[in-house]
């Protein structure tokens, strides 16, 4: 035998030995359910949503379906100009349906149905007409989507068109004034069939500066090629047509690539906005080039407000605009009057100005001059109006977190504002709300104010938690009366008034374990009195236990988690549990602002498909909402210390829960969706204070999203180190503890594309790290099927059970490491 045949003999034994002592990966098995105390929380029924009508007097409750199968969510799908359209129905793919309308007296407790409806509806687009007497909406079908109408005081549904809706691009139908008449998005007729692809490419597909600056965010599903923009021409060219509750229709303008269109509160004109050529392949459609077309109540064109280039280049960061006529909307006070915003620095942030944006109004018939209404420091943010002498002008800025509001007159445009709001964003302590609206005469809604009094609803944020409240707030003085209030131990938000002096209100209110249910508060008497009954559809999660919790990182931050831990628990006898922190990282400019509390204990809980909380039944303590604040006061930026914050706060969370008892520090996994799925990564790489790690649908390579990424403004090339900093991909081999990756191979959104979880499974794994890689087919970034859902449930109890429930005992001297 020579000597190479005894080496290769040699050879082959020592690789099937290293073969047969590597640890085989799980077989591909199909979909898996986890077990059934997880299982029965997805497979609850869904409570109806809710719609009432502006006077109190009607409820309109819409019945959900459970979750979609993965036969459903697999339906075919057309990804082009950033949107993803259905080409079996022309609508939209992934659109959620209700399965029924059931309509309920606020006052007498009254339910009905409506006669007539479609049989196995698949309801969407729910509308009530401008005066609350009808209510439109489609009904999806195999091959299309029907308009639909039903009648209040008939109790009767009629369908007044075949599947000829086209809800691809544009919404599907707008009431007009009359409340007879919908203004309706449709198929264009005699289209023919969908544009068929070439045998063979026309030619290569090209791109081309010539130095402008564009800076370029990581957008998904854009067109490709020309085949591309055939079929997103083919799709969303539609033709609007009225049609009228008998079912009556006419065509009405012309066909186009309509991105939306908006009767004037008198119906006597519409506003339209047309996509027009050249596409592009570098933005979605929202920033292809469209004008701003107003056309009579006939359809005929009566003017061409602005035509609006195509919007690739802008300057950078957050707070940055395109040129030109943008936001261009009807006042709701007035019968035919447009209003808008225009930059005047540019649309750049960096600029130096005290006048960002200057706000102007336009009368029909359209011919004068506009009017200068205003001018803002901040970025424009859209006006709330009142009546002739009242509006609201809304600023923003994000680089500082500001928000700032401003009263101005609309008859005198010349006089100074006063600005009655200015504030920090992430302020929640001194959040004074939104203003609460009502219905003028046009059936648009306006700024409830009596006297001098703004009715405002605020989310009541203070350091007991959230404690939601009714207030007025005094335009003169600028006095603050709270009018109604959540105490303990619920949590009640008002969300309507249904008389003139808010003596009466609709809330909503729950509690830890009473679901939300719709009540009728009357302030002057002190009564409350139920409108609905909606069961706990998960009763499992009633004996649950629930706190938050108030902790401090090392350099003096307060923090705060809510705390589930399982029924009948005693830490004294069935000591420390092992945990489950879930989180996602917020950035703040103010230390003060970071560690204010969140949320409310009152809260109900109900577990959704993404929630943490099926492991309380699994006998895990979990930590859900666990603040992770990254702050960077004055000049500094959030991000330059991200990861050394993300270990403090996650360090303080360990201590928080092992001191109280509750927590095993050796049993601890982290998880989070999204950035928080970019969290945990980070965390495994340069901490060692978790057993293991679920990151879902994350982003771990920033150099793949160069041009800033969440509320990072600063591009790759201005900070390559923080780039790679930041990166774990780039820390991969710092990853020694199990880390399961989940991602929806159909994912849509904007950075977190499948290969981000693919590269780092594979740096990962190549740096002989322990992990584990789910695709799930067709899901998108956030996951819908009933089939994905339970097998991602499953994956994630598998890990839990496996590396942190039965993890291996470890020192406490690594409570911190040396990965920094």
């Amino acid at each position: 035998m020579s000597k190479f045949s005894t080496f290769k003999k040699l050879f082959m034994a020592i690789l099937v030995a290293i073969c047969l002592s590597t640890e085989p990966a799980r077989a591909q098995e199909g979909y898996q359910k986890p077990p059934e105390v997880i299982a029965k929380l997805i497979e609850a029924p869904s409570t109806p949503s809710v719609s009432i009508d502006s006077k109190g007097e009607w409820m309109l409750l819409m019945e959900r379906p459970g979750y979609p199968s993965i036969e459903e969510v697999s339906s075919p799908e057309l990804r082009i100009g950033g949107t993803r359209i259905n080409p079996r129905t022309n609508g939209r793919s992934r659109a959620s349906h209700m399965t029924g309308l059931e309509m309920q007296n606020i006052k007498t407790g009254d339910k009905f149905r409506f006669d007539g409806m479609p049989s196995n509806p698949q309801i969407g687009n729910v509308s009530w007409s401008n005066d609350e007497s009808k209510i439109a909406f489609t009904n999806t079908v195999s091959n299309g989507i029907e308009l639909w109408v039903a009648d209040v005081a008939s109790r009767k549904a009629s369908k007044l068109t075949n599947a000829i809706v086209n809800n691809a691009y544009v919404k599907a139908f707008d009431w007009l004034p009359d409340n007879q008449t919908l203004l309706v998005s449709t198929i264009v007729q005699n289209r023919g069939g969908e544009p068929q692809k070439p045998q063979a490419p026309k030619g290569p597909v090209i791109q081309e500066t010539a130095g402008a600056e564009a800076a370029s965010r990581t957008y998904q599903d854009l067109l490709k090629n020309s085949y591309d923009e055939d079929l997103f021409e083919y799709y969303t060219t539609v033709q609007l047509m009225k049609i009228d509750v008998n079912g009556n229709a006419e065509k009405f303008g012309s066909q186009d690539i309509i991105k939306n269109y908006n009767p004037s509160p008198d119906g006597s004109y519409v506003l339209v906005q047309t996509i027009q050529k050249p596409f592009s392949y570098l933005v979605p459609a929202s920033r292809f080039p469209f004008n701003y077309e107003i056309w009579d109540a006939n359809g005929k064109p009566v003017k061409t407000l602005a035509q609006i280039p195509l919007d690739e280049v802008r300057p950078k960061g957050f707070d940055a605009t395109r040129l030109g006529k943008r936001s261009v909307s009807w006042r709701s006070d007035a019968p035919a009057t447009l209003y808008w915003a225009e930059a005047k620095d540019g649309g750049d942030p960096a600029a130096e100005t005290n006048e960002r944006d200057a706000v102007y109004t336009l009368q029909a018939p359209f011919t004068a001059q506009p009017t200068l209404l205003a001018t803002t420091s901040l970025r424009y943010g859209g006006i709330d109006w009142g009546d002739e002498n009242r509006a609201i002008v809304n600023e923003r800025w994000w680089a500082q977190r500001l928000d700032k509001r401003t009263l101005i007159d609309p008859s005198n445009p010349s006089a100074e504002g006063k600005v009655i709001i200015d504030r920090s964003t992430t302020d929640r302590y001194t959040d004074p709300g939104n203003p609460m609206m009502v219905k003028n005469a046009y059936g648009h809604y306006v700024l409830k104010i009596e006297k001098d009094n703004l009715f405002m609803s605020s989310v009541g944020g203070s350091p007991e938690g959230d404690r939601p409240y009714l207030s007025t707030f005094n335009l003169k003085n600028g006095k603050t009366e709270i009018l109604f209030r959540s105490q303990a131990p619920y949590y009640e938000r008002p969300i309507d008034i249904i008389d003139k002096k808010a003596n009466t209100i609709i809330t909503i209110r729950e509690s830890e374990n009473d679901p939300p249910n719709y009540f009728v508060r009357d302030l002057k008497k002190g009564s409350l009195e139920a409108i609905t009954d909606f069961e706990h559809p998960q009763p499992e999660m009633m004996r649950v236990n629930k706190e938050i919790i108030k902790y401090k990182r090392a350099d003096g931050v307060d923090l705060t988690a809510v705390l589930y831990t399982p029924e009948g628990y005693d830490k004294d006898k069935d000591g420390p549990l092992p945990v489950l922190m879930w989180a996602y990282p917020r950035e703040y400019k103010s230390v003060a602002n970071a560690a204010q509390v969140r949320g409310t204990p009152y809260s109900f809980t109900r577990v959704s498909s993404g929630s943490p909380l099926f492991w309380v039944l699994r006998g895990y303590a979990v930590m859900a909402n666990t603040e992770f604040p990254i702050i960077g006061e004055g000049d500094k930026q959030p991000n330059d210390t991200f990861r050394e914050q993300l270990v403090m706060n996650a360090e303080a969370a360990i201590d928080a829960v092992v001191e109280l008892g509750v927590g095993d520090r050796n049993r601890v996994g982290v998880g989070g969706h999204s950035y928080g799925a970019f969290m945990t990564a980070n965390l495994l790489a340069h901490s060692d204070l978790f057993a293991a790690g679920i990151a879902r649908s994350g982003a771990y390579n920033r150099t793949l999203t160069p041009f800033g990424f969440q509320r990072e403004e600063r591009t790759y090339w201005e900070a390559p180190e923080l780039y790679n900093y930041m990166s774990p991909f780039m820390h991969a081999d710092k990853v020694n503890e199990p880390l399961l990756l989940i991602h929806g191979e159909a994912d849509n959104n904007s950075g977190t594309f499948p290969i981000q979880s693919i590269r780092f499974y594979n740096a990962v794994k190549g740096h002989g790290g322990t992990a584990r890689l789910v695709m799930l087919p067709d899901e998108s970034h956030g996951y819908r099927a009933k089939e994905s859902i339970l097998h991602m449930l499953w994956e994630m109890d598998t890990w839990l059970e496996e590396h942190v429930k039965n993890a291996a005992t470890k020192p406490e001297s690594t409570k911190i490491d040396s990965k920094q």
